[in-house]
């Protein structure tokens, strides 16, 4: 399923168009420094090369314009050239206007922050350590800075150096903020798209029912005329030794097929309504029978319950949500995992408990974020917190749930998933996956 999602992920694909709406906008602004610098200020400019840097970087932008779609996505590879020429574009710019004690050389950061949210961490780490190299050149090879007529503005060497340090720290902690979280976005976007396919197919069994139902209606007719036809035959053959056997067969089997289309109706009509809701104590049982045959024990403990058993519509995204809490618990498990359940007037709850090494405390906080490493080194599965954890905690949440992840009390000795909901929202006819943003929430 992950793989079906990164084959079509475009994260690592640079937008053409976003290139060149960035690059007009630096067109202007470069125009429009020139412009105010050498007849405003009517400082000394070299402005016919200006322009000409300023002219090469919107032919480039005509060029892809018309050679690429609107909606084209570069490779990382184009990407990375079309940003490098950006690079050393603005480069000569600088190079012209006074290097590092152009105040506009902090601008040197931006080819580097565009890489970071769109192309992989290799290619922005070079483009970095380019963008650096640069930076490097300007402080030491570049034409005075654009000044009154008359007169030079010299910046003393320990200005020059800050600069330098503040350019290079700028790229540095830019890059990698903006590589972070676009990564972050990314794997939230993917996890987010997985939860979405897990959910379309947990509704998508549910749904056969209705589908025999649609079936069995849209092939009674044609199987009734088949079934009259065939009754005509018989009679009008009678004896005839050469089709009688034929025809008999015949309407045999098309009796058979509506009694078949007969039984599907029922499933969905009579079935519907004691499949539609279940009791607390059978969602749980349904949740723990797919992993009983993994050596690891599983049992079933009732804690303390008051007033009647709950029972809640049937909802594929729980019994996914708490089945993948189950065997994320087998997983970890040494030799057993415990069920126990609860409910009272207000709440209904559920808490899953393993006998392994328990959440490693750096991670305790962010269980359920997609992605995770695994627990603790020495785990006895090769299984890992991530994704799994991430698409149950989104369906149990979104019906209405709160969850809570934990380490037992004494140290070493296994970690805990508690599942609960207020008994109203678990017992209400219409709970589905929808009703997560509006349903009371629990106190801690």
């Amino acid at each position: 399923m992950l793989e079906d999602i990164r084959a079509h992920d475009p994260s690592h694909g640079l937008r053409l168009n976003t290139l060149i709406k960035l690059r007009w906008l630096a067109i202007i602004g470069q125009s429009a420094a020139v412009i105010v610098v050498a007849f405003g200020l009517d400082f000394p400019l070299p402005v016919g090369m200006c322009f000409a840097l300023i002219a090469a970087s919107a032919w480039l932008n005509v060029h892809l314009a018309l050679r690429y779609s609107v909606a084209h996505r570069l490779a990382p590879l184009p990407a990375l050239g079309i940003l490098t020429f950006d690079a050393f574009q603005l480069a000569g710019l600088l190079y012209m206007t006074g290097g590092l004690t152009n105040p506009f050389s902090l601008l040197m950061t931006v080819p580097v922050v565009i890489s970071a949210t769109s192309l992989p961490l290799r290619w922005t780490a070079l483009l970095g350590f380019l963008v650096v190299a640069l930076t490097t050149a300007l402080a030491v090879f570049h034409r005075p800075l654009p000044w009154f007529p008359g007169t030079e503005l010299v910046m003393p060497l320990i200005y020059i150096i800050g600069v330098w340090i503040a350019v290079v720290s700028s790229i540095a902690f830019t890059g990698v903020y903006a590589y972070r979280v676009a990564k972050e976005a990314r794997l939230l976007a993917n996890a987010l798209a997985a939860t979405e396919l897990v959910l379309q197919r947990e509704q998508h069994i549910s749904a056969l029912d209705g589908l025999a139902a649609a079936a069995a209606h849209e092939l009674g007719t044609p199987l009734a005329t088949i079934a009259l036809v065939a009754r005509e035959m018989e009679r009008a053959l009678g004896n005839d030794d050469r089709f009688s056997e034929d025809v008999t067969l015949l309407r045999t089997q098309s009796e058979r097929c509506r009694e078949i289309l007969r039984q599907l109706t029922s499933l969905s009509s009579e079935g519907e309504a004691h499949m539609a809701r279940q009791p607390f104590t059978s969602l749980i049982e349904e949740t723990a029978a797919p992993h009983r045959d993994f050596g690891i024990d599983i049992r079933l403990e009732p804690g303390v319950t008051d007033g009647p058993e709950p029972v809640g519509r049937r909802n594929p995204g729980v019994i996914y949500g708490l089945g993948n809490l189950v065997e994320n618990a087998v997983d970890f498990a040494k030799e057993s995992v415990t069920i126990r359940w609860h409910w009272d007037s207000y709440k209904v709850g559920l808490l899953v408990i393993d006998d392994g090494h328990g959440f490693p405390a750096e991670i305790l906080d962010r269980i359920g974020e997609p992605y995770m490493s695994k627990r603790a080194p020495g785990s006895s599965s090769g299984g890992g917190l991530g994704l799994g954890l991430f698409i149950a905690k989104t369906l149990l949440e979104r019906s209405g749930a709160q969850i809570r992840f934990g380490n037992l009390a004494e140290s070493g000795k296994g970690a805990y998933a508690e599942v609960i909901w207020p008994r109203a929202v678990f017992v209400a006819p219409d709970n589905n996956l929808e009703m997560g943003e509006n349903s009371p929430k629990l106190e801690s």
